[in-house]
């Protein structure tokens, strides 16, 4: 039998939908993506841990779940929320579906929510807290969605013991990837250029990785408040007195902001989806960017050493920085976007370059 279930608004409005994947209630942060493929990566992103995900493109789960499309081992979301999902995907390449994932790893599932009007009353108010339930709202719940916040993101889901991932193929560089909340394909786009990767955990000291001699260290995303993360940014300072080439991607982009003297705010509603336009602001080409994130670095806070290179051509934010007295670069985008435009995977490239150019010295 369908059980039906209420998402309620921190604002106190209503909405009815129906049950699947977990059943329980569940509170949590909401967002909205705007993606309109690779709903697979959006659950398994570390980068959505506490939140409440609610997908605008309206069916879901069409293809299933694929295991090897996964940006991390488990999904860390609290609840899924979607106009319709698939009951009988079709997909070549089809390991479930997507109720039965969900059941299997605690997510909550909403469907038959009206995902339009949700998304912009979101878009007009701003995020805010939300719980999933299947019983009249209480006082009790009001007061527990106006206590929520989503804390210890980062040491929660950047908890994995180091790790080394080899090439194929000759190792031509050593990387460091410093996982906050490491999407998969980072790894990925690392190891098929020829990269040796240790991945090391939030908690890792600057002593520690500079020990590892790396050629170069890759700043992962990764959830949550920046600021909550002000010990991560002391050992990323001293990292960076040693000037080895870094590329900062996401929640790595805002803590390299930082441990330079920039300060990072909270977006009204966040950039979430693979459809957002960045300008590079050395050539004014735009570029489609896959986003996930609800902070963003000041413009105007950024030090001497520092210029922005890329903007958001919708408002304006920073979507990356380039550093001009150390070999160092970070987006605010993924350009390691599956599924997504792949634009800029240049920059990858351009990481390539950079470690090569600090090596032949």
């Amino acid at each position: 039998m369908e059980q039906k279930a209420t998402l309620v608004l921190e604002n106190g409005m209503v909405f009815e939908g129906s049950c699947f994947g977990a059943v329980k209630e569940v509170v949590g942060e909401l967002v909205f993506t705007t993606a309109m493929t690779g709903y697979l990566e959006t659950l398994t992103d570390p980068s959505m841990y506490g939140q409440i995900v609610v997908q605008t493109f309206p069916l879901i789960g069409n293809v299933g779940v694929i295991p090897s499309d996964f940006e991390s081992e488990t999904p860390v979301l609290k609840a899924y929320i979607v106009r319709d999902w698939c009951q009988e995907p079709s997909n070549f390449r089809c390991e479930g579906d997507l109720d039965t994932f969900l059941k299997a790893h605690g997510v909550v599932g909403l469907y038959g929510v009206d995902t339009r009007a949700l998304t912009r009353i979101v878009r007009e108010s701003g995020v805010m807290n939300a719980k999933i339930l299947t019983r009249p709202v209480t006082d009790a719940d009001m007061a527990e969605m106006k206590a929520y916040r989503v804390e210890r993101a980062v040491r929660t889901v950047g908890n994995a013991p180091e790790t080394v991932v080899k090439p194929e193929g000759e190792i031509k560089r050593r990387v460091v990837l410093w996982n906050f909340g490491a999407k998969k394909n980072i790894e990925r786009e690392l190891v098929k250029r020829g990269c040796e990767v240790t991945v090391v955990p939030a908690d890792a000291t600057a002593e520690h990785i500079l020990s590892l001699k790396p050629d170069g260290l890759m700043l992962s995303n990764g959830p949550g408040d920046p600021m909550e993360e002000l010990d991560i940014v002391e050992q990323l300072r001293l990292v960076c007195e040693k000037k080895i080439p870094t590329f900062g991607i996401c929640l790595g982009h805002q803590l390299l902001a930082l441990s330079q003297g920039a300060k990072t705010e909270k977006l009204k509603y966040g950039h979430r989806g693979a459809n957002q336009p960045a300008v590079q602001v050395s050539t004014g080409r735009v570029f489609i960017t896959s986003q996930n994130h609800g902070y963003v670095v000041v413009n105007d806070s950024l030090p001497e050493n520092a210029a922005v290179s890329f903007i958001n051509a919708n408002d304006g934010t920073c979507e990356g920085i380039a550093y001009k007295d150390m070999p160092a670069f970070s987006v605010q985008f993924h350009p390691e976007a599956a599924a997504g435009p792949l634009d800029t995977a240049f920059l990858f490239d351009e990481f390539m370059e950079r470690m090569d150019k600090e090596n032949a010295r």
